[in-house]
């Protein structure tokens, strides 16, 4: 198929994406990756494609006051071979070979895909499990938003009209922090069943600041707080059975809430033994 006609604009830098935005029904495109296919299908049909690709400064990769920040236009495949991203946000650089396949991680965006707020993707969740912060630029000027407050509902995120976001901040990766990454998909590189991204820090033989964010299992990434007090204290079984207090995820096309359910607690075990491991 091919997309309803619309408009095209090339933005010169952030405010001018802003500025094109107060247009009536303009949307920014980056990677492309799920725009693109959901003009083609027609399911999207915007009057406005307002193009950042060409906008400096939201492509890199840094390092300051604790922090990583990643540029919203840092392709997939940039992220994963980027050895500041493994040192300092090692459970990015798991999941990042999950997503997609090459040809897709080439062009695909970090910021595209935490905006795009795909349910069953991976990054929306691990940015969500290490406590991030977006950083956003809008008609009312710049502000920065807690993953927790982020993600609103399906496809609904805490961007409103005319907000473009520029960056992801996470807190740098410690000799003490621990992640767990694991998902299951039909296929390598389909969207998860189920998966789970886990951050934490290890205080002796216990886990502290634990957080366990599920995707595939509901319309946002979902953080399981019950079982992350469960296995905070080294109950692996209890924090399985928490699940049940945590997650009700909906039937879909590609297994039941039973089964999914199932899968998360299957996944919880494996990450918990991630968790266990010092980095290398």
């Amino acid at each position: 198929m091919k997309p309803a006609p619309f408009a095209y604009a090339k933005a010169r830098s952030v405010a001018h994406a802003i500025e094109l935005l107060a247009t009536d029904d303009a949307r920014l495109l980056a990677g492309g990756q799920s725009l693109i296919a959901t003009l083609n299908m027609r399911l999207s049909h915007p009057a406005l494609l307002v193009d950042i690709n060409g906008i400096d400064g939201l492509d890199g990769i840094s390092s300051n006051n604790g922090h990583i920040e990643i540029g919203a236009l840092v392709r997939h495949a940039q992220a994963e071979r980027s050895p500041e991203l493994a040192r300092g946000a090692p459970l990015i650089a798991l999941a990042m070979p999950h997503i997609g396949h090459p040809a897709i991680r080439n062009r695909g965006t970090i910021g595209g895909s935490v905006a795009f707020a795909d349910p069953a993707a991976e990054l929306p969740a691990c940015v969500l499990a290490l406590a991030g912060e977006l950083t956003i630029a809008g008609p009312q000027g710049a502000r920065a938003v807690k993953a927790d407050d982020f993600f609103k509902g399906l496809f609904e995120t805490a961007l409103t009209t005319g907000d473009v976001l520029t960056a992801i901040r996470i807190p740098a990766a410690g000799a003490d922090t621990r992640v767990g990454f694991a998902e299951f998909a039909r296929r390598h590189g389909d969207y998860a069943m189920v998966g789970l991204a886990a951050s934490a820090r290890a205080e002796g033989m216990r886990l502290r600041d634990l957080r366990l964010a599920y995707f595939g299992v509901g319309s946002t990434p979902i953080r399981a707080r019950n079982a992350e007090l469960a296995l905070a204290n080294g109950d692996v079984d209890a924090a399985v059975r928490a699940l049940a207090q945590d997650l009700n995820p909906p039937d879909d096309v590609q297994a039941s809430s039973v089964v999914k359910t199932h899968l998360a607690g299957v996944l919880l075990r494996r990450v918990a033994r991630q968790l266990d491991q010092a980095p290398s």
